[in-house]
């Protein structure tokens, strides 16, 4: 039968076969899925089969918080004004990006995906403005920048409270005046772009400490999207899941489980979407191929020092015993400290810590001028 996805258009020429059997399973061929379902297996069946509906680039949604935030994202697209989307790290700030993109009039246009914490301060500017040919040492020929790649398109910021101070004022300047002026160059260059920015920090916040300009978190919140911590819609761990294990290509699926997706909705799933497409492809690992079981799903631990601490914690008789915040800041310091001495450089410990190096550095710093040593017993790092 064909299918039609709830509220979007039916994908061209997809189509599902579904017949019951004792034991579940799934196979894609192409623009086919076959689905033998088992009693008890319905709700991933359901999942599989709107995960399979979803035009291409759509994000998996089924939590009516989820859907009512699409449903806002695809309204926002229609028009050209900018884009902030705000929400914690693997809560699928780039999906909402692209449905925006796909969406809007700019759609036939490139879209050009940043992260900011990773552009090098040094080469910043000329990597997003441009630059002219000898503008600095190595510049042998003039480059156009990733904001005129993005022209007619849209140009997608992700991190963007890791643009220092200068570059936030000429990326003002080139949202104000559609037109960006190269390093080392003496004219402006006019430029069409739509911009959509995102950040896992408050940007408020960083306003009120003085690391952001207040004109361009204005300039930037024109029409402002949160996305969800996945705890808080776990009605779409389902269609994730099966969004997830659909997009490993043609041929045999595996099954999720009834009580392995019970199991995935108990989790409180810290990582969010991130973590659970890693808990997914270990359990693929660790089972047969065509099932994923509860035995199957491993998940990420804490770490042995707040399983420590939170153990000492118990152990005291009233709450008020413990400062929370210099727990806390006992945590970030032994985590931090433990992934230095075993990353081959800041670059590799700040990934594994899931913040940025300018993040990484800034925390150092403070710990240096606090008197505290920052690496510990660490070995050298390369730089």
């Amino acid at each position: 039968m064909p299918l039609v996805a709830p509220d979007a258009p039916p994908p061209a020429g997809r189509h599902v076969a579904i017949s019951r059997g004792r034991t579940s399973r799934a196979v894609r061929r192409g623009d086919r899925l076959d689905l033998v379902v088992a009693t008890g297996d319905e709700a991933f069946a359901a999942a599989l089969i709107a995960a399979f509906a979803l035009p291409p680039g759509q994000p998996a949604a089924t939590a009516p918080a989820s859907r009512d935030l699409m449903a806002l994202a695809g309204r926002v697209a229609r028009s050209n004004v900018p884009v902030l989307i705000e929400g914690a790290t693997g809560t699928g700030k780039e999906g909402l990006a692209r449905l925006v993109h796909d969406q809007s009039p700019r759609r036939d246009g490139p879209l050009v995906a940043v992260n900011c914490a990773a552009l090098a301060d040094s080469m910043l500017e000329a990597a997003l403005f441009g630059h002219e040919r000898g503008a600095f040492t190595g510049a042998q020929a003039s480059a156009p920048g990733l904001i005129r790649a993005a022209d007619g398109g849209t140009l997608f910021l992700d991190e963007v409270a890791e643009l220092p101070m200068p570059a936030q004022a000429k990326l003002l300047r080139a949202l104000q005046e559609r037109e960006v002026l190269p390093v080392g160059g003496t004219r402006a260059v006019a430029v069409d772009f739509r911009l959509v920015a995102a950040g896992n920090r408050d940007l408020l916040a960083d306003v009120a400490a003085g690391r952001f300009r207040a004109d361009l978190y204005h300039r930037l919140a024109v029409f402002p999207l949160r996305t969800l911590p996945l705890a808080q819609r776990r009605a779409d761990i389902p269609a994730i899941a099966a969004h997830w294990l659909l997009a490993k290509g043609d041929g045999p699926l595996a099954w999720i489980s009834a009580k392995a997706l019970q199991r995935l909705d108990d989790h409180d799933w810290p990582g969010n979407v991130r973590e659970l497409g890693n808990v997914l492809d270990r359990a693929l690992i660790m089972g047969d191929g065509s099932r994923i079981e509860s035995r199957d799903l491993l998940f990420d631990r804490a770490p042995a020092a707040v399983l420590g601490s939170l153990n000492r914690l118990a152990r005291h008789e009233a709450l008020g015993a413990v400062a929370l915040p210099a727990l806390v800041r006992e945590h970030e310091h032994h985590a931090i400290r433990r992934v230095l001495a075993s990353s081959p450089s800041r670059r590799a410990a700040a990934r594994a810590l899931g913040i940025s190096e300018r993040t990484l550095r800034h925390k150092l710093a403070s710990w240096r001028g606090q008197g505290l040593d920052p690496a510990g017993a660490a070995p050298p790092m390369v730089q």
